[in-house]
């Protein structure tokens, strides 16, 4: 018998066992007796079993007796009796990280009298049960947890104050955050220091509680003698909130500062200009750079790339493209599918033929399928879309999912049926579709096309396969059903004609 086969006996059998229920004569509810994890063969040795088929089964246990009273569920935990391990002990937490009841039952168990294994639970194991009820909101068992850890002589570490500050800006508990902060060097035994202060900063700035971390930053920043990561966390959280004016008034403050912005200053300042807008400043912050002998990497000038791109400064972003060359920046992968992208999109066709053979030879990059998908977004013709196809397997380069369903709305949409019917059967046949957007594609498609009867047998087949239309298709299914019961028009065998709004179609579409 092999061991997968094993695996699944043993699973169905603890399952089983688990759930029978006897009722006494007094109508209480009896468990019966769940079997132990040490089984033994007729020698009495003990077999061995891997920690996640461990870990499985008492999960299925804690599953399965969820709504019994704790002392109830540790006595079966204890009569299990487990081969007890760190690594076990984190596999069953991990489990269980939105189950907080289940954890922290099984954690009480773990770390308490009724287990008589002789295990006593590390650091690390602390710090996953309190990540656990910190993302459920349990605070209280959370801070009780953390008054057991010095009596336990449990050592509290880094890690375990970052994750309560984390998950208590997480949970808007900002004042809490900063209380923490403060009493960690007497209730904590930890330093409160300045990377103590940037991870306070961080939870704060990450959960979106950006004005109370700058009031904390400036109120405290010469306290622990700041560095311009310190600067940048503040600056960084004002841009992810889209704040324009503020990330500019923080840069403003930066630059006046006796801190000196770094790569990571700019990229982010930069990064905020493009999201917003202002690319022309993003380009003169970029050159800015150079000039400070501050290097950006290729990253920083894809961001400018992009932004330029993207506002149709097509020839700025191509100077970008040379600058970097010159200057010893050397452009990626991501370099190229961005000009390639835009390029495509105004149809420059010669332009992206120069860049594909540059990535191929000179940057050594090998066209991957976002370029071959900008390729056939730009495609005029079957015959286009063809030559792509032929090219990407040439180069070894695999049709994806997504680029067969880009292929699919092209065909629909030119009212290509014959080659509808061969994408499709491609993507059965390599097992990569269709999926609910493939069938989203051809219902609307066909639709439009006026194949109301092909289009609602795709879309039949569809719900057979248990996929959730989108709600635009079941509202555009909807009309074509209602449409065809009042008689308002006729069906023939495999061809019809629905007469709907265009517009509505275009918007579906």
């Amino acid at each position: 018998m092999n061991s997968r086969f094993r695996l699944r006996v043993s699973t169905l059998l603890i399952y089983h066992y688990s759930s029978i229920r006897t009722i006494s004569n007094s109508g209480e509810i009896l468990v019966s007796p769940i079997p132990s994890f040490s089984t033994s063969t007729k020698d009495h040795k003990p077999q061995t079993t891997s920690i996640d088929d461990q870990a499985l089964k008492i999960q299925t246990l804690l599953k399965s007796h969820f709504h019994e009273p704790v002392e109830s569920i540790e006595r079966l935990l204890e009569q299990c009796n487990p081969s007890l391990s760190h690594e076990l002990a984190l596999n069953v937490l991990k489990r269980h990280r939105s189950d907080w009841k289940s954890a922290h039952t099984f954690f009480r168990w773990l770390s308490g009298p009724e287990n008589s294994s002789g295990y006593a639970p590390e650091t690390s194991v602390y710090n996953e049960i309190l990540d656990t009820l910190g993302r459920n909101h349990r605070f209280d068992e959370l801070r009780q947890l953390l008054d057991e850890l010095p009596r336990r002589e449990k050592p509290m570490i880094e890690r375990t104050y970052a994750i309560v500050v984390r998950r208590l800006a997480a949970a808007h508990k900002v004042d809490e955050a900063i209380q923490f902060f403060d009493r960690m060097e007497e209730g904590l035994g930890l330093r409160r220091d300045l990377a103590a202060f940037q991870t306070l900063l961080l939870a704060l700035c990450r959960y979106k509680h950006v004005e109370m971390a700058e009031l904390v930053f400036r109120n405290r920043k010469s306290e622990f003698n700041v560095d311009i990561k310190t600067w940048n966390i503040v600056l960084n959280g004002w841009c992810l909130l889209r704040s324009l004016p503020d990330a500019k008034r923080f840069w403003r403050d930066i630059l006046a500062s006796e801190c000196k912005p770094d790569r990571y200053s700019y990229g982010i300042f930069i990064n905020s200009l493009c999201k917003c807008g202002k690319a022309r400043r993003a380009l003169e912050l970029l050159r800015a750079m150079w000039e400070e002998g501050c290097s950006p990497d290729a990253a920083i000038c894809n961001t400018v790339i992009e932004g330029l791109c993207f506002k149709k400064m097509i020839p700025e972003a191509l100077e970008v493209f040379r600058e970097m060359r010159e200057k010893g920046c050397s452009p990626d992968a991501a370099t190229y599918n961005s000009l390639i992208k835009h390029l495509c999109k105004i149809q420059r066709m010669d332009a992206v033929e120069e860049l594909l053979k540059e990535m191929e030879e000179n940057g050594g990059f090998e066209a991957n399928a976002l370029t071959y998908g900008c390729l056939v977004r730009a495609a005029k013709s079957v015959e286009q879309v063809d030559g792509i196809l032929e090219r990407m397997k040439e180069r070894g380069c695999e049709v994806g999912g997504d680029l067969y369903n880009l292929v699919l709305r092209l065909f629909v949409k030119w009212g290509d049926e014959e080659r509808v019917r061969c994408v499709w059967g491609e993507m059965e046949r390599r097992g990569v579709g269709p999926d609910r957007r493939s069938y989203t594609i051809v219902v609307h498609g066909l639709c439009e096309m006026g194949r109301v009867g092909a289009a609602l047998e795709y879309f039949a087949e569809m719900e057979c396969k248990g996929m959730a239309p989108e709600p635009r298709t079941k509202v555009l299914v909807e009309e074509m059903r209602c449409k065809l019961n009042q008689g308002e028009m006729g069906l023939r065998k495999g061809d019809t004609s629905l007469k709907l709004s265009p517009k509505r179609l275009n918007k579906n579409c």
